[in-house]
């Protein structure tokens, strides 16, 4: 295994338990603050977008080349 392939492994492996990590926390934050299923939604909306669209981008490059 090269560096560069190396690198790229773990880039990703690193980046998807950020993901899930902060999916979690998304998730703590609406329990804790009694948020009920609405709010929950909307949180997860509002705070999951951002990672939807580093993945969607991540995506794209992928198919792209």
């Amino acid at each position: 295994m090269t560096t560069e392939q190396f690198e790229t492994w773990s880039l990703y492996i690193g980046i998807a338990v950020l993901i899930s990590f902060m999916f979690f926390i998304i998730y703590d934050l609406g329990k804790k603050s009694n948020a009920g299923k609405f709010g929950n939604f909307i949180l997860f909306i509002a705070l999951g977008l951002g990672m939807v669209g580093f993945l969607i981008k991540l995506f794209l490059q992928y198919f792209m080349e």
